[in-house]
């Protein structure tokens, strides 16, 4: 079983988890592929994953280092098990104490696969020209590339016009994305399960502006009106992203691939949810009876 592997080294005991990961693997029938910027803290030269075709990834960090991998992995539906090393990991599934266990249901396939959609975004240009295509699983946002300023963009969903939108940014998000940036723009919670696409303005300026969810069959176009269209950067999940160019639009759909996780035991998303993100949680409140 080829399983590739992508980690953060800003975690100090990284090497540590990386050589305990060499010794458990080999026993259970897992060939371990690395990432480049890994190469120096294994303890025995490893070849790198883009050489081989991958049965799984291991991802080590936290939630971007997970967004990180299934970039990675280019489209291909391989299954992705998160260890969390660091504190929220929303989207992952397994921690270091528990990473034994963890690559013994990898190997032998006890474990649930949750397929997430995934976001496809194209920037098309003058012409009908397209200078981009990446794909999201959390979401795709277009703002300000420099000084903090209002944007002002018109937001079309099937090609019907929704309106013009005057904020500090637009997220489209996945249901997957629902719980990172636009959760703190004020976006709704949108279950896994609900194919649909949430679109958040960031900080809006005007009340009349709000949330909107649309089918996960529909095609949003976020359109840069002039001449507040200069230095415009839409970024993909917050790790990687491009500046606009004057005409330039941006495209957001369904992508044709879905990303795979890893799910080990029987916990669900929302028991997750309150766990994680502390959801509900009235502990610090005193009791009035």
């Amino acid at each position: 079983m080829n399983v590739g592997v992508v980690g953060n080294p800003r975690y100090s005991d990284l090497a540590a988890v990386l050589r305990l990961l060499a010794r458990e693997a080999p026993s259970r029938g897992l060939r371990l592929y690395t990432e480049p910027s890994l190469l120096t803290l294994w303890d025995v030269p490893l070849p790198l994953f883009d050489e081989a075709q991958l049965s799984a990834l291991l991802t080590f960090g936290g939630d971007g280092t997970l967004l990180r991998g299934a970039r990675l992995l280019h489209g291909q539906e391989v299954p992705i098990l998160g260890v969390n090393l660091g504190r929220v990991g929303f989207l992952t599934t397994a921690t270091r104490d528990s990473l034994t266990d963890a690559l013994g249901a990898l190997a032998s396939g006890r474990y649930l696969l949750e397929r997430r959609m995934a976001l496809a975004a194209t920037v098309i240009g003058e012409g009908g020209v397209q200078r981009s295509s990446h794909q999201a699983l959390n979401d795709v946002a277009v703002h300000k590339a420099g000084v903090a300023r209002v944007i002002r963009v018109r937001v079309l969903v099937d090609e019907e016009d929704l309106g013009p939108y005057s904020a500090d940014g637009i997220i489209v998000s996945s249901p997957t994305g629902s719980t990172a940036y636009s959760l703190s723009a004020g976006g709704p919670i949108v279950a896994p399960g609900v194919e649909a696409m949430t679109i958040t303005p960031v900080c809006p300026h005007t009340l009349a502006v709000r949330p909107v969810v649309v089918p996960g069959t529909q095609t949003i176009c976020i359109d840069p009106i002039h001449p507040w269209a200069d230095d415009l950067f839409v970024s993909h999940d917050g790790q990687v992203g491009a500046t606009l160019a004057p005409g330039d639009r941006v495209f957001v759909r369904r992508s044709p691939s879905s990303v795979c996780l890893v799910r080990l035991g029987t916990e669900g998303y929302f028991s997750r949810m309150r766990q994680k993100l502390k959801w509900g949680d009235l502990d610090d409140r005193e009791v009035v009876r």
